[in-house]
């Protein structure tokens, strides 16, 4: 398969990556064959799947926008994937061009799109790093000077901890974030779950495992729940994306009930 020039050298194209097949299901260009013939197979699986990829988009939306709300003017978007129309320092930058957004994701085509989109971008900048290595993610972060740890910070892992098996501690690497952040700080959490629809989350659970190098864990609300240890929840804690503070009838993407997402929105007191 011939490279495209917007891709990295070095990229390897033989595998689909979640970063991309989000961007396919988003209906984006920046992803390869294999992305979109396996966004393809899933959706065969699960037909309402591109609604699932709407309803959370959805939600990243609503959660900045309440964050600046409660006066948050810095966010660092944690395996941001590749930013699409209505993404983050586009959402912020509309209320205050002077807050600043740092995306991060270890997918190096991610990065590399970031990058292309904010360059001239003194307020947004993006970097590759591994959530899974909290300690040198925090460090690269400092390097950048865009995001100041001492102030309130907008901490957004958008179905991003659905990548993080057991065994490497997700929440372990929530509570790590949530030691360097300021009091004051928000973290928003989306995350696949199995609570609804156990036989399609299992579908689509063994389909990533084949397809891919990075297999997607789906969770339980309870399991979800847990990875808020140690925040202050916002009502309506977690619930099915569509239902966290709907702002009308077009972020209803999924039928309330039978949501393969959860999310919420806590605070560090």
């Amino acid at each position: 398969m011939q490279r495209p020039q917007w891709a990295p050298e070095g990229v390897d194209m033989q595998y689909p990556s979640p970063a991309r097949m989000y961007d396919a299901l988003l209906g984006g260009s920046h992803n390869f064959a294999v992305d979109r013939e396996a966004a393809e197979t899933a959706i065969k699986m699960v037909p309402d799947l591109p609604r699932l990829a709407l309803s959370n988009r959805a939600f990243l939306r609503r959660a900045v926008r309440f964050m600046l709300d409660a006066g948050i003017r810095q966010f660092l978007d944690i395996g941001s994937g590749i930013p699409t129309a209505g993404n983050v320092h586009e959402i912020v930058h509309e209320i205050d061009p002077l807050a600043r957004v740092l995306y991060v994701d270890i997918d190096p085509v991610a990065v590399a799109h970031a990058r292309t989109i904010l360059a001239g971008n003194e307020r947004a900048g993006a970097i590759e790093a591994d959530l899974r290595k909290p300690d040198d993610l925090i460090a690269a972060v400092r390097e950048t000077g865009l995001i100041d740890f001492d102030e309130p910070v907008g901490l957004l892992l958008i179905a991003v901890l659905h990548l993080v098996a057991a065994d490497d501690d997700p929440i372990g690497k929530v509570a790590a974030l949530r030691e360097v952040v300021a009091p004051g700080s928000f973290i928003a959490i989306s995350h696949l779950t199995s609570e609804l629809r156990p036989d399609d989350a299992g579908k689509l659970g063994t389909h990533s495992v084949n397809q891919s190098k990075v297999g997607i864990h789906f969770r339980s609300k309870e399991e979800i729940v847990a990875l808020f240890q140690g925040w202050g929840s916002i009502e309506p804690g977690v619930v099915e994306l569509p239902l966290w503070r709907p702002e009308s009838d077009r972020d209803q993407h999924e039928k309330p009930g039978r949501s393969l997402g959860l999310g919420g929105v806590a605070r560090k007191d």
